[in-house]
């Protein structure tokens, strides 16, 4: 359960150039700040990928390995967190799934999840809509997906490296309170009225991950019908900004292995550049 809340959660705030931005095609880079002897790393994940496609490489399980803790978008190895995703996960004012769609509408989402995902829509009356995004996502990938994230957090068991998060359950969760409700009502309707489509920009996302084309990753994930639509602020750029002096602190205080959606690496006002512009030290590893 608590696995699948992650997943879920993780994907939804992802899929929702300057001198500075990168160019080379890399999932994974070092990173030295300004007077830091040894250098902590970046890993650009997608948070739900079927095992034929998932792959960690030796490269990365060499650097994790020269270093001290991992840094996620939010501390996964917290025993708390399921909790406080149960805690959060509903909207706020009272609302309810069945006051933000017509009859129509909410009849067809649940004819849509008892056949087609095999799910109750019942259990989601008053979660933030996003939360659907994960069952529904049972009908576009035809496995059963895997997570980087839960992965690492594994190697780092191995290693016996402490797990910690770049920002609070809490500050993640809050983003759905500033996207109405009724734009992610919206979105899960649209992907549902267009599996076809969602399918193959999934797939086209899948291909451009596993090639590490992050420029191309951002672009895609910019256009999406099933994305961000118009909240990249909240959801991608300003969570950038606030990331970056934070992982100043962390790689300032021991090596660190950080890793976040890849979503997040390119672009202008992606981290990579970000860091850039911050005095760090970026190159690829292939």
């Amino acid at each position: 359960m608590k696995r699948s809340l992650l997943s879920i959660f993780l994907f939804t705030t992802s899929l929702f150039a300057s001198a500075q931005a990168p160019t080379e095609n890399s999932l994974l880079w070092e990173i030295t700040s300004p007077g830091q002897a040894k250098p902590s790393y970046l890993f650009g994940t997608i948070h739900l990928i079927c095992p034929a496609d998932f792959s960690l490489s030796d490269s990365l399980k060499a650097t994790l390995s020269r270093t001290q803790q991992v840094a996620l978008e939010i501390d996964m190895d917290d025993p708390g967190m399921l909790a406080g995703m149960m805690k959060s996960m509903n909207m706020t004012d009272g609302n309810e799934l069945k006051k933000l769609v017509t009859e129509q509408e909410y009849a067809r989402l649940a004819k849509f999840y008892k056949d087609s995902v095999g799910v109750g829509i019942a259990m989601f009356e008053k979660a933030k809509p996003f939360i659907l995004m994960g069952p529904l996502f049972n009908a576009v990938l035809a496995c059963q997906p895997q997570s980087y994230e839960m992965s690492l957090v594994e190697l780092a068991a191995k290693q016996k490296s402490e797990v910690i998060g770049i920002e609070t359950l809490d500050e993640q969760m809050a983003i759905f309170d500033t996207i109405p409700y009724k734009e992610q009502v919206k979105t899960i309707i649209s992907m549902i009225d267009s599996l076809p489509q969602a399918r193959k920009e999934f797939s086209n996302l899948v291909a451009l991950y596993k090639s590490q084309k992050i420029n191309d990753l951002y672009n895609l994930m910019m256009a999406s019908n099933y994305g961000m639509d118009g909240n990249e602020e909240v959801m991608l750029f300003s969570r950038n900004l606030k990331w970056v002096p934070r992982i100043r602190k962390i790689a300032a205080e021991k090596p660190t292995f950080f890793a976040v959606g890849a979503g997040h690496l390119g672009g202008d006002r992606g981290i990579i550049s970000l860091l850039r512009k911050d005095g760090f030290k970026v190159r690829a590893i292939n």
